[in-house]
Formats: C-alpha cells, sequence, structure tokens
C-alpha cells in the first residue's frame, strides 16, 4: 500500500456532521420525491386525458428538455441563472427545485405507459356513467397504474436520492458535500470517501426496503379489498 497508515479515526470524529449530511440528503430526497410524484401525476394526466390536448405540447417540451439536458446544467441554471431574473434561492432551495423537476419529467413518462396499459373499456365504462375526466384519472386509473409501473418509478426514486449528490456543487449541505469539507480539511480522502460510499449504500437500502414496504402496505390493502 506503499507505506499509507490509514486513520479512519479522522472521518469518526466527524460523525456528526456527517449525520447531518446523510439527514439532509433523506430529507431532500423524500421531499422530491413526494412533490416530484405529484408533478409526475399532472403530466402523466394532461398527456393521456382528452381534456388536456393543449398542455400537452408543454408538457412534452418539459419533458424533452430535462431528459436531454445534464443534471448538473439545470442546477446551475436554478441557483446561478435564476438570481439574473430577481429570484434567488439558497443552495437547499436550489438543490430542492432541481431534483423535483428532474423527477418529474422521468416519472412523468413512466406513469404515462402505466395509463396507458390500463385497458381503455375501463375508461369508457366510468365516462359514460357521468364521471368527468379527472375524476375517471383519480379513483379508475391513477391507482392500478401506479402499481403497474411502481418497480420502475421506485429504481427512479432511488436513483433521484444518490443523484443528490451533484447538488454539492452548489454546496447544499447534503452528505457528499460534508465529505468534500471533511477532505480538505483533513487530507483523508480514502477514509473519507470509503466511509460515505457505506453509507449511501445504507441509505440505499433503506429506501429500497420503505419503498418495497410502501408497496405492500398500499397495494396489498387495495387488492386484499378488492378480493372481499
Amino acid at each position: 500500500m506503499g507505506g499509507y497508515v490509514f486513520q479512519f479515526g479522522v472521518v469518526f470524529d466527524a460523525w456528526r456532521e456527517l449525520l447531518r449530511g446523510a439527514a439532509l440528503t433523506v430529507q431532500l430526497s423524500a421531499a422530491a420525491i413526494v412533490l416530484g410524484l405529484l408533478v409526475a401525476m399532472l403530466g402523466a394526466w394532461v398527456k393521456t386525458a382528452q381534456g388536456g390536448r393543449w398542455l400537452r405540447p408543454v408538457v412534452d417540451g418539459y419533458i424533452e428538455m430535462i431528459r436531454n439536458t445534464p443534471f448538473l446544467l439545470q442546477l446551475f441554471f436554478f441557483f446561478f441563472g435564476l438570481p439574473a431574473l430577481g429570484v434567488r434561492l439558497s443552495p437547499n432551495q436550489a438543490a430542492l427545485l432541481t431534483m423535483v423537476v428532474n423527477l418529474g419529467a422521468y416519472a412523468t413518462e413512466i406513469l404515462r405507459a402505466g395509463i396507458e396499459a390500463i385497458p381503455r373499456g375501463q375508461i369508457e365504462a366510468a365516462l359514460s356513467l357521468g364521471l368527468r375526466p379527472a375524476q375517471v384519472f383519480r379513483l379508475i386509473v391513477l391507482m392500478p397504474a401506479l402499481k403497474i409501473v411502481y418497480p420502475p418509478l421506485a429504481a427512479q426514486f432511488t436513483m433521484a436520492m444518490l443523484g443528490s449528490s451533484v447538488v454539492s456543487a452548489i454546496s447544499a449541505d447534503e452528505l457528499t458535500s460534508v465529505a468534500n469539507l471533511l477532505q480538505s480539511v483533513t487530507f483523508r480522502a480514502f477514509e473519507i470517501y470509503a466511509v460515505v460510499t457505506l453509507m449511501y449504500l445504507a441509505i440505499a437500502f433503506a429506501f429500497r426496503g420503505l419503498l418495497t414496504g410502501i408497496y405492500h402496505v398500499v397495494f396489498g390493502r387495495a387488492a386484499a379489498a378488492g378480493a372481499r
């Protein structure tokens, strides 16, 4: 190992800072998932509902713009670009806004695929009963569509959490940013990033376990209710 002496003690001495960074990573990710899913629901409804034709080009343009530009560029636009228009965001606010906008675009297309997998007959039957398109979407389409696309949607949520490390570029106080700061002070890059890697692994596994549990609670109950 070239005589390198490992010193993990300097990392563990900063465990409070690392835990605060991990906590912010989780908070940013959880908020982005909830808000991004709401954006995706609205976007998917516009793309699939009969009443949203005039809005579809807007949603399509939003999706194409986000999916074909780097996440880092989007982050810089919100943090460095918006102040030119008089809108100033803190690093954490810009990080959350970028994560929501980015996740919303990808999740819209995932949810749209689930909606289009719902048998058209169910939708037409609901419309024939006098339900409005928004009611059909909320009461008939949304939950079955979410169940169909839940695995890729959950994977996208986990990727969003891991992608939150990019917001360290604007000094948002999440885990990677804390790690970078510690490395600049202690010069123990291997030890710091090894520990932070394990922390991200733990967070990712926790996210996956939580999302799996949500699936069984939400859709397991729905299946049990339908069987009665």
